[in-house]
């Protein structure tokens, strides 16, 4: 009798976790959203199959997907909030590329990036994917491998890719807000010692742990350990980390598939430019409504963005092993940084030592 009741228990917590890994969220995302932001990152990839120089394209469209931070309030509001957020994206990809020129400062500078940039993004309530995409474009600048005489056409590359974002996402607004009226722009909510410098202390030393880990490890190109740390990470609850984890780690083994599907294709740039798109497109719809099957897509995108110098060289299955290495070992720090993040005794721990140490009017 006891052991079947345990049976039933079991099963019944299967039975609910399962559903939670399932649901399908509702969503009143227009189809016009997915689309400008395939563009905003698949436009730079045409121009750059037209010119033959599809490298500098790949740059450019990473600075696109500051599009996605566009927010639903009035014009003026949604164009002061995408140019704040393409000077952060410039600014992280640039200091993630001078970081490359001295390994030993990777750790510690991709920490700090994490820390401030997800304390101005909580400061100012910006919404998902919060500081995910600037800590991505770090990551990825670190380990980009050019020379030094190439960072100021680097990050001139990618402020173009964010500007051309911004452009389309002024034509988009205006388009959009004949159709559905804005939302008005809320008034910040006080900012609490604790949701904004405690928070994103955890966060950046997570952040700068898994970044570790990777390297004392001796993985290979390992940014994608840090970005899916961080992204387990932003769940909202202990139940919204470990679905976003378990969502991350299926998703991209399933991503990887596809990923391995397009990388044997004979493409050529403007084919891979269009693919990209559709994977944009894909993801910018799915992502609001089940985060991982918008992981599939994301998957193939990120490898494409990031090993774009290594696509075609050798068979893939090594550099598909490394990714779905990366992103486990990451989702998992990520659960335990997210568990202490929505821990109060370990937030009470590290919030007494920081108040220590900082300065008194910054305190409530």
């Amino acid at each position: 009798m006891i052991s079947w009741q345990v049976w039933r228990k079991l099963q019944e917590r299967i039975r609910v976790e399962l559903t939670h890994l399932a649901t399908i969220h509702p969503s009143d995302r227009r189809w016009q959203m997915p689309f400008c932001a395939a563009l905003a990152s698949g436009l730079p990839l045409l121009i750059g199959a037209y010119f033959n120089h599809l490298n500098f394209g790949l740059v450019s469209s990473l600075g696109g997907l500051v599009f996605v931070y566009c927010p639903k309030t009035p014009l003026s509001h949604r164009m002061v909030t995408l140019m704040t957020c393409a000077f952060g994206f410039s600014a992280c990809y640039a200091l993630g590329l001078m970081t490359h020129f001295f390994p030993v400062l990777l750790v510690p500078v991709l920490g700090f990036i994490t820390i401030v940039v997800t304390m101005v993004c909580r400061f100012y309530r910006v919404g998902p994917p919060g500081s995910l995409f600037f800590i991505m474009s770090a990551a990825i600048g670190a380990y980009s491998g050019i020379e030094v005489v190439q960072v100021p056409l680097f990050v001139g590359l990618l402020t173009m890719g964010c500007l051309l974002a911004c452009l389309i996402a002024f034509f988009y607004s205006l388009f959009i807000l004949r159709r559905e009226a804005p939302q008005p722009v809320s008034p910040l909510p006080p900012a609490s010692f604790d949701f904004v410098i405690v928070d994103s202390v955890v966060t950046g030393v997570f952040v700068g742990l898994s970044l570790l880990l990777a390297q004392m490890l001796q993985l290979d190109r390992a940014y994608w350990v840090p970005v899916s740390c961080l992204a387990v990470m932003q769940g909202m609850s202990k139940r919204a980390v470990w679905n976003k984890q378990v969502h991350r780690i299926i998703g991209t083994g399933i991503g990887l598939f596809l990923a391995w599907g397009l990388l044997i294709l004979p493409l050529d740039p403007w084919r891979f430019a269009l693919i990209m798109m559709v994977l944009a497109f894909m993801t910018e719809m799915l992502v609001v409504r089940h985060y991982g099957l918008a992981v599939i897509f994301i998957t193939p995108t990120t490898i494409f963005l990031a090993e774009s110098a290594r696509l075609g060289v050798g068979s893939p299955d090594a550099l598909l092993a490394a990714r779905l290495i990366d992103t486990v070992l990451g989702s998992v720090l990520g659960l335990i940084g997210g568990l202490c993040l929505h821990s109060p005794r370990c937030r009470d721990a590290v919030g007494r030592q920081l108040r220590r140490l900082a300065p008194t009017r910054l305190l409530p």
